[in-house]
């Protein structure tokens, strides 16, 4: 019985010295900041189907209650006013616009800092009868990690430069 307990401990005693060195705190660190750029870039993932569909509610979970909207010269704040642009105004949730929106992979930007990120993407929004594209927009985003989970705290939108 008292070598098996001598085993046992010798067993405890060598996996806890194996995971408590410098390289597990580092990869722990990388895998947080991949895991969190995934996260990030879920919301550029969330956006499209949410503007594909037509789904308000659906876009309406990537922001913060606070969260700012620039859209040309008009800065909206909060997520009533957003909503209302996205329900009134927005081209991509139009009854009349059957239009998929998509973001060439190349096109898409995301970093990390500890619960703050940026988000950048193009949408091109292609009419689904025609395959033309309707409409190209460029979202800068900066994000943040509220109550566990990454959401848009601002948003400028701008036609993008192409070639740029």
């Amino acid at each position: 019985m008292a070598k098996v307990l001598l085993v046992t401990i010798a067993l405890a005693v060598t996996l806890l010295a194996c995971g408590s060195g410098p390289t597990t705190s580092s990869a722990k660190s990388a895998t947080q900041v991949q895991a969190d750029l995934y996260a990030i870039d879920q919301i550029e993932v969330t956006w499209h189907r949410a503007s594909s569909t037509k789904d308000l509610d659906l876009m309406m979970s990537l922001w913060a209650d606070n969260a700012t909207f620039t859209v040309g010269l008009q800065t909206l704040t909060g997520k009533a006013a957003i909503r209302d642009f996205f329900a009134t105004k927005a081209a991509p949730f139009r009854a009349g616009n059957h239009w998929v929106s998509d973001t060439p992979a190349y096109k898409v930007k995301a970093t990390v800092d500890g619960d703050q990120g940026t988000l950048y993407f193009e949408c091109h929004y292609i009419d689904v009868a025609t395959r033309v594209v309707k409409s190209v927009v460029g979202a800068d985003m900066k994000v943040a990690r509220i109550g566990g989970r990454w959401l848009i705290t601002n948003s400028v939108s701008a036609t993008p430069v192409w070639g740029a």
